[in-house]
């Protein structure tokens, strides 16, 4: 479920099918309502995701250009082997940003923050 964890930064935490698809069209249909008018940097944490099949890659990639179109960042964090192999597979681990762990991602995002004030 996809949640303000302050007032520009959004975590979704993902787990395995059927409710990583919902969570992301979610997610999606949250950035798309918002617009123009909330700039939201977006933590997608992976940790319990399994498995991504195609459908789920073009989620994430829908889930991008929403969060860069804004000019905000996505971080995804907590990529398990499985999952990481796969994004290494199809050249997404250079189309995305990627963090160890969910904290990991909230901080760089504040540190980015920050630095940009």
């Amino acid at each position: 479920m996809a949640t303000d964890w302050s007032d520009n930064i959004i975590v979704c935490d993902l787990a395995d099918e059927p409710s990583l698809s919902e969570e992301l069209n979610g997610l999606l249909a949250r950035l798309e309502q918002n617009g123009d008018t909330r700039h939201s940097s977006v933590v997608v944490n992976m940790a319990d995701v399994t498995y991504l099949n195609s459908s789920n890659i073009a989620q994430l990639l829908r889930v991008r250009k929403a969060v860069n179109g804004h000019g905000a960042r996505l971080k995804i964090a907590g990529t398990r082997d499985a999952v990481w192999s796969v994004m290494m597979l199809t050249g997404l681990d250079k189309v995305f940003d990627f963090a160890p762990d969910k904290a990991t991602a909230l901080a760089s995002l504040q540190l980015e923050s920050n630095a940009g004030e």
